[in-house]
């Protein structure tokens, strides 16, 4: 079980890159991508509703405009920390922490773009 999440504009369109991303998640377009598309596996839930949102976790993104995240995924990354495990699948905070990085760098290239998933 993963979360998909993606920028969309206001037409509910899928945001491309000008130039292609190598964001890795649970599964990840080898070669890159020029989505602005993160796949998270849910494994870090947990961490998601500590540190982001007690509610709704990671899911507290989805509907909002990118720009309106950044502060807060820049909290919750301060509090999870971003020093990966080797096995991705791991439910530690720093590769929540690493993820959430991820979402973060596409929410800086893409600010007005609005967090769709699942």
């Amino acid at each position: 079980m993963s979360y998909d999440i993606r920028l969309v504009d206001d037409k509910g369109e899928t945001i491309y890159l000008p130039e292609s991303h190598a964001l890795r998640g649970g599964t990840y377009a080898l070669g890159g991508t020029t989505e602005a598309w993160l796949n998270v596996t849910y494994n870090y839930s947990q961490f998601f509703h500590a540190a982001l949102d007690a509610e709704k976790g990671i899911r507290w993104l989805y509907g909002r405009r990118a720009r309106d995240c950044v502060a807060a995924l820049e909290k919750a990354i301060a509090v999870l920390g971003t020093t990966t495990d080797d096995d991705y699948w791991r439910a530690t905070p720093g590769n929540a922490g690493a993820a959430l990085n991820n979402l973060l760098t596409l929410a800086r290239l893409c600010p007005d773009g609005i967090f769709q998933g699942d």
